[in-house]
């Protein structure tokens, strides 16, 4: 009896719960994004990785147990949110390049391609395609804090229709025979499309209702996919509790996805006057990729884009900008989504210069990958602000971000859920 009274005191002690892990994290100020103001000389004290109280230093103190982090001269703020990236691709693989790429390299890619990401202070991505579904795997080893990364929500296969952007391969002749995973043709085929990513892990949907600028055979302005082809999607993955996100370059495209339900607009390069009246009246998000452009230009060449897409990109690129400010203007909701692996990931924060360059103030491009990313990608009850019972996505930088707004291209410190994974003491 002695020794099972033991053994059970021994048992008992290896599952006892873990002691909590506190830090008290002080900084010269942060920003509150909800109200645009600064909170100066901030203390905040994180539990387990949940923010539970925020005040000043002096007022607040650091318990006994807690892990302090000071970080004097720096600006906090919520991590970014970047809502669209493809971390298994990269910059400088374009056109046929591509085709050499396995599974095993992509997921190897995403591994990389995540710690670049978090390094410079997005803590939370949509990664909004890929040609299988290496990205769940990389999600999930990062969620058991196996590997470094940003928190993934992440869409599989984009869906779509024969020989379209995004979904289809194109790049090979007829005899190849070579499809596309996301190719469906017809609603009840594109919601077996949903039913498959869904078994296979995804998070959200993406489907292309137009064609793009780095696909060979497609026009950007084009309709690829019919209304009553998109509800269907729109349907099944809402039915599942999936949000769905559009590639929608061209108007028709861009106007068919918003009036079949979608929850984002992707790229929105051709935006008309009832394009952006529908936006507001269904409350559509848009995601505009402005910065990518001058790679494309800049860089596309070099790293394997086709002479199509350069052309295309010429057209595109300017009056994508011209929709953002237009859609700004307006006041609709516009999110943060760089389109990395386009260009390289890890300067992601380049797009928040363009975002204020043409249209937004400081606070509205902060915003945009904080607070509204959140609230647009559904997790706004815990991600996007810095305030208690949200997660500890934290990162620092110095300089004055409303004043100048190239300060967050140098993120000195990052924390998510509390752990911290660059250190600028």
């Amino acid at each position: 009896m002695r020794a099972l009274f033991l053994l059970i005191l021994a048992v008992a002690g290896l599952t006892a719960p873990a002691a909590a892990e506190t830090v008290y994290l002080t900084a010269g100020r942060m920003l509150d994004v909800k109200t645009g103001r600064y909170v100066e000389n901030p203390a905040i004290l994180i539990t387990d990785g949940t923010i539970m109280e925020i005040g000043t230093q002096g007022a607040l103190t650091a318990p006994a147990n807690a892990e302090v982090i000071d970080l004097p001269g720096h600006t906090l703020l919520p991590g970014f949110i970047d809502m669209h990236t493809h971390l298994t691709g990269k910059a400088t693989l374009h056109g046929y390049r591509r085709l050499g790429v396995s599974s095993g390299d992509k997921a190897v890619t995403a591994i990389v391609n995540g710690e670049k990401t978090l390094a410079a202070g997005f803590t939370t991505v949509r990664n909004l395609g890929s040609g299988g579904y290496e990205i769940t795997s990389v999600r999930d080893a990062i969620n058991r804090g196996e590997i470094d990364g940003p928190r993934i929500f992440a869409a599989t296969v984009s869906l779509g229709g024969t020989g379209g952007h995004c979904s289809d391969n194109n790049l090979l002749p007829p005899e190849a025979e070579a499809v596309g995973e996301g190719v469906a043709d017809g609603p009840w085929a594109l919601r077996a499309k949903v039913r498959q990513n869904i078994k296979y892990g995804a998070d959200l949907i993406k489907i292309c209702s137009t064609g793009g600028v780095l696909s060979k055979g497609t026009i950007p302005g084009v309709q690829q996919m019919t209304e009553e082809e998109i509800r269907a999607v729109v349907e099944e993955a809402h039915m599942r509790g999936l949000k769905v996100a559009s590639h929608s370059h061209g108007t028709e495209g861009i106007k068919a996805a918003i009036r079949g339900g979608v929850d984002t607009i992707e790229h929105s390069s051709f935006l008309d006057d009832e394009a952006i009246r529908l936006a507001k009246r269904h409350g559509t998000a848009l995601s505009m990729d402005i910065y990518n452009t001058e790679y494309i230009l800049g860089e596309g060449e070099k790293a394997g884009m086709l002479e199509e897409s350069l052309a295309k990109e010429r057209v595109v690129g300017g009056r994508q900008r011209e929709s953002f400010t237009r859609a700004v203007e307006a006041g609709v909701t516009v999110v943060f989504g760089s389109d990395s692996a386009v260009y390289p990931h890890g300067d992601n924060p380049k797009q928040f210069s363009r975002m204020v360059r043409f249209g937004m103030t400081e606070l509205q491009a902060i915003r945009a990958a904080t607070i509204t990313a959140a609230e647009v990608l559904g997790q706004g009850e815990w991600l996007g602000q810095i305030t208690p019972g949200y997660a500890a996505d934290i990162v620092a930088v110095t300089g004055d971000p409303l004043e100048d707004i190239t300060a967050l291209e140098g993120v000195d410190f990052v924390m998510r859920d509390g752990k911290v994974y660059k250190d600028a003491r």
